[in-house]
């Protein structure tokens, strides 16, 4: 069903945050052959020409599985698998590189496809493709030769920075070339992974036949950092796809910030996981050297500590400990090395369908490092789960910030019943307002 007017401006208004933040980065896409063959896959090129206009720096690596197989079909043979790996003979190489060559001529026409009735009329997109990707053997293994069958030796950094930074988008096949002219049938999933790592990539994205990473109990993961995910895997509790799950987890601990897993069967989907708060699949991160979650008692003392100096100077009105412990529950605190660094709390008024942001305090010497929105966001999902509509917040010194936020000024009017009954005069504070859903 076609988006109203209205839907159609609250959701570019919600996107727009992620247009600027994703602008300049660098992304890899990686797609298995199967996904190639999908009626969807034009609709995903068209995303990713989009991605490209709004200024991603973008490199795709394709698969081609069963593009080879159906060509070695049609000559009267099949490749071994030795391990889910292919042994590459002279026979099947030559079906590598037809398949290969064949599917980078049918992405590039997808992307440079400009006509008036398709999404990006009037786009005028490069794509670049080459010898970018350096080869060795694979090698004898368990004494089998596996012949033309390579692992990634090394990216060519400066080539895609150079494509990059012209704004083309560069095309990536399961191939790999060696210094003395050799062709190797290499894993996709081995390319792009290499060269995510190699780009220092912001992002790893791999298309999958599933909508992400799931547990043994079927419940899809949308977010999951890295030490987590290895102990769900390390006790068999994890089911995905194999390529996609060796890239993320191989980028991720190489130092990509995120991976993320999406449907290809699934329109729209690119979209839906970077320009929307929920996305539309699974996100494996890097483990935080800092912990955001909700407080426990045993945090009331570290808490005291970071708020009492605003205490003191009057910016905040004062907690005492038995006051804190009651309210506990309705803290967040982000803990670096066992230490509070920022704390916040949110006290709701679900008659009305409103919540109270207070408390919110980082430690002077953490300043500048996005915590308060990093704290902002956690007490925002909060709400939303709670089933609230907007959060306000009473201040008398950073009204600036709340402002940069999103928030709006407003009057006490605008304020909870209860609250505009218990409202200070003495402290005259600002009211500020934040809906939970863009209009």
């Amino acid at each position: 069903m076609p988006l109203s007017d209205t839907q159609s401006v609250r959701f570019f208004r919600s996107s727009a945050p992620y247009i600027n933040a994703h602008r300049g980065k660098t992304f890899v896409l990686m797609f298995g052959g199967e996904a190639i063959e999908d009626p969807n896959f034009p609709k995903i090129i068209q995303d990713i020409a989009l991605l490209n206009s709004l200024g991603v720096k973008l490199v795709i690596v394709h698969g081609a599985r069963p593009q080879i197989d159906h060509r070695l079909q049609l000559r009267g043979t099949k490749s071994q698998f030795i391990d889910g790996i292919r042994v590459t003979d002279k026979e099947s190489l030559e079906c590598v590189k037809d398949a290969a060559g064949s599917l980078r001529s049918q992405i590039e026409a997808l992307l440079t496809m400009g006509l008036p009735n398709s999404p990006m009329h009037g786009s005028q997109i490069r794509v670049c493709s080459g010898n970018l990707v350096v080869a060795r053997p694979l090698g004898v293994k368990d004494g089998i030769d596996f012949e033309n069958t390579g692992v990634v030796r090394r990216v060519d950094v400066q080539g895609l920075n150079d494509h990059l930074a012209d704004g083309s988008i560069v095309l990536l096949s399961p191939m790999g070339y060696s210094p003395t002219g050799e062709i190797f049938n290499l894993s996709h999933e081995d390319v792009a992974t290499q060269a995510a790592i190699a780009l220092k990539a912001d992002k790893i994205i791999t298309f999958s036949e599933r909508d992400g990473i799931f547990n043994k109990d079927g419940k899809l993961l949308r977010t999951i950092e890295l030490n987590l995910m290895k102990k769900e895997i390390a006790n068999n509790n994890i089911d995905a796809q194999l390529t996609c799950l060796t890239a993320m987890l191989a980028s991720v601990a190489a130092g990509v910030t995120r991976a993320h897993c999406v449907n290809f069967h699934s329109d729209g989907v690119l979209l839906k996981e970077l320009f929307t708060r929920d996305g539309a699949g699974s996100l494996v991160l890097q483990n935080h050297y800092e912990q955001l979650r909700t407080a426990t008692i045993d945090d009331v003392g570290g808490i005291l500590k970071l708020i009492k100096p605003l205490e003191e100077s009057g910016t905040l009105v004062k907690r005492s400990r038995e006051r804190l412990e009651s309210e506990i529950g309705q803290f967040t605190v982000i803990v670096r090395d066992g230490m509070i660094i920022a704390c916040a709390a949110l006290y709701m008024y679900k008659d009305e369908a409103c919540g109270e942001l207070a408390c919110i305090v980082t430690h002077h010497d953490y300043r500048g490092g996005n915590r308060g929105e990093r704290l902002l966001e956690e007490i925002r999902k909060k709400g939303i789960l709670s089933g609230l509509n907007k959060v306000f917040v009473l201040t008398t010194v950073t009204g600036h910030w709340f402002l940069e936020q999103g928030f709006e000024e407003q009057s006490i009017d605008a304020l909870p019943s209860a609250k505009q009954e218990m409202y200070n005069f003495t402290r005259n504070s600002k009211v500020f307002m934040l809906p939970l859903f863009p209009s």
